[in-house]
């Protein structure tokens, strides 16, 4: 059963979920399935699919990458970019990102307790290329964005993460995942509180859309 939502509105109000995410409601994997089976209908560069999915449950497994998790926001938090320069934005924009750092703290306190962690992986090899890497992550992320979708549809939160690639070949000694599978992308998923969301605030298009010239 997914949401009565239209395209426009799937798109718009699929948004990153932290401190509403239902940290004691069960997942059942089966939906977890349904998002994946969802997700691997993206573009793939080639059609290779060389992607591959860790969907971690185990409340040890996660309490591990949960503490992962928190030391690599530490070092996040105490660095020059952390929650973005906005002192020449707007007072609105400063109280948005304001509420964007707090719920990313709470995430990172409480990553160990979300109830799935997915980790969109992708074939790379133990070296990624040095040029430009385009093709190899265009060919995974499109489909971690469509799962998210699809746990939208379903009534499901999610976040885009990728702090924890600090700590990549801990995790994935952790989770026995082979040298030459590269993680792109981490989505904590479970239930969310409330009841819907709505489009975020964002600034006018035409500072950023450019036609025919910058």
């Amino acid at each position: 059963m997914t949401l009565p939502l239209s395209p426009d509105e799937l798109l718009s109000t699929t948004r990153s979920v932290r401190k509403r995410l239902d940290l004691d409601r069960p997942v059942p994997i089966e939906l977890v399935r349904e998002c994946v089976e969802v997700a691997v209908q993206a573009p793939t560069g080639g059609n290779r699919q060389s992607w591959h999915w860790m969907v971690v449950t185990d409340p040890g497994l996660r309490a591990e990458i949960g503490k992962y998790y928190q030391q690599a926001f530490d070092r996040y938090r105490n660095s020059p970019t952390y929650g973005g320069d906005v002192s020449e934005h707007s007072d609105e924009r400063r109280a948005v990102q304001a509420r964007v750092t707090s719920s990313a703290e709470y995430l990172a306190e409480r990553m160990g307790d979300v109830p799935v962690h997915v980790i969109a992986c992708i074939e790379a090899g133990e070296e990624l290329p040095a040029s430009n890497q385009a093709g190899l992550w265009g060919s995974l992320l499109p489909a971690a964005w469509s799962f998210q979708l699809a746990a939208r549809a379903r009534g499901l939160g999610s976040a885009w993460t990728t702090l924890h690639l600090r700590y990549e070949k801990e995790i994935s000694e952790l989770l026995g995942i082979p040298l030459n599978v590269r993680q792109g992308v981490l989505l904590p998923t479970a239930y969310y509180t409330g009841d819907t969301f709505k489009p975020a605030t964002r600034e006018p298009l035409d500072t950023v859309l450019h036609m025919d010239r910058w």
